[in-house]
């Protein structure tokens, strides 16, 4: 699908591509940055870090609150991801949502401190096994949807729904 830019004419140029890919492809090219045995266990453990302790310490900003109701930051994140997730697969965006939601109640049961020290340490590992093993930078760096897509990934190796 296309849309136009309001104000510019017709060329080529003008135009802004807005691309839904299948979950299928974006697992295919997220796979060939984690080819290798060392990498895939350091980022097994350190994608789910990154993801209970951003959740954690985004629990902390109240960006709403009304009466006893209150809407969080990790909340906001969480339901923008989950958007994206849906659409790319229902069934594994059923159970992200499983798992977001107990890393909300765990990440905001946790001290900031540990927050932050777990998070440090999931980023470590990404990078030691991108170095160490992969010898290739992160996905995230060519397609920064891959920050989305990684957590999914590792999920669908516990929840197999989408084939390799």
């Amino acid at each position: 699908m296309s849309c136009r830019r309001p104000g510019r004419g017709g060329g080529r140029h003008s135009r802004k591509m807005i691309v839904m890919q299948p979950l299928r492809t974006l697992f295919a090219d997220y796979a060939a940055y984690h080819q290798t045995a060392g990498n895939k266990a350091f980022h097994r453990v350190g994608i789910p870090l990154i993801v209970l302790t951003s959740i954690g310490m985004l629990a902390r900003i109240t960006i709403w609150r009304g009466g006893h109701w209150y809407v969080d930051a990790a909340m906001v994140l969480i339901a923008l991801a989950e958007a994206y997730y849906l659409t790319l697969s229902p069934l594994l965006g059923v159970a992200m949502l499983a798992v977001t939601i107990g890393f909300y109640f765990l990440g905001s049961w946790m001290p900031m401190w540990l927050n932050v020290a777990l998070f440090v340490l999931g980023w470590i590992l990404q990078f030691v096994g991108h170095s160490v093993y992969e010898k290739k930078q992160p996905a995230f760096f060519k397609n920064v949807t891959h920050l989305l897509i990684g957590p999914l990934w590792i999920l669908n190796d516990l929840v197999p729904v989408v084939k390799r």
